[in-house]
């Protein structure tokens, strides 16, 4: 496994609780849309085994165009152990980046794309819409749509509704608009609904999309193969 180590080159405060750090993009690092990484801390391959408290697994929030590595997190006040390092991590701060992989790339079908996330879950998407604005082929549409009750939306420059680039974005406030909203888009029983958010928000969306009549096969979440199948199981169909 091959570790890179590098520095934080801006920290982006997004909201009063989201933080972007942005990193340099080490040599031979390299990622898609749709990415995630495993992003650690100093010290923690300090001892005989991994510190996995200093460990956490990020979608990042960019584009290799962009030049940096942007990782987009939530803290809030009351955080982990982990959290509290990483609020306090300035410009030229060391950090490590390892086992980086994409399980949702954009999938170039012919269909309309639908993104389904809560909150900071936008940090998965961003680099997704951006991949679609700069190369549009085989996708027909892409809807965005965001359940945040904070109402500080994240990325309001990205996820903007525009209609010549067959681009909507959808933000709601609470739950019961959100589902009802997921209800209306599951009609088209072709499209593809991607998911971002805690795995209870997986679940809830999953049951939602399957009553509806949407199959496993249309589904795409940011897990790994083996743990797929424990939310898209046959068993999940109502």
């Amino acid at each position: 496994m091959q570790i890179y180590w590098t520095k934080i080159n801006k920290v982006i405060e997004e909201t009063p609780e989201v933080k972007t750090y942005m990193l340099d993009c080490p040599e031979g690092f390299t990622w898609e849309e749709g990415a995630h990484t495993h992003l650690a801390l100093e010290g923690f391959n300090a001892g005989e085994k991994p510190n996995r408290s200093l460990v956490r697994h990020m979608s990042i929030s960019t584009l290799p165009h962009e030049n940096s590595i942007g990782i987009t997190t939530r803290i809030k006040e009351q955080c982990s152990e982990y959290k509290t390092i990483l609020r306090s991590l300035e410009v030229g701060s060391d950090v490590a980046l390892f086992k980086t992989h994409s399980n949702v790339p954009l999938k170039r079908e012919g269909k309309n794309v639908y993104l389904l996330s809560s909150g900071v879950g936008l940090a998965t998407f961003r680099p997704i819409v951006l991949e679609y604005f700069k190369r549009a082929d085989n996708v027909n549409q892409i809807h965005s749509l965001n359940i945040d009750s904070s109402k500080d939306f994240l990325f309001k420059n990205v996820f903007e509704t525009t209609p010549d680039k067959n681009f909507t974005s959808q933000f709601v406030d609470n739950r019961k608009d959100y589902y009802e909203e997921v209800k209306n888009l599951a009609a088209d029983k072709d499209g593809l609904f991607y998911i971002v958010g805690s795995d209870e928000f997986l679940e809830q969306n999953i049951e939602v999309l399957r009553e509806q009549g949407i199959n496993p096969e249309k589904i795409m979440l940011d897990k790994h193969e083996q743990t797929l199948s424990k939310f898209l199981s046959v068993d999940a169909s109502v």
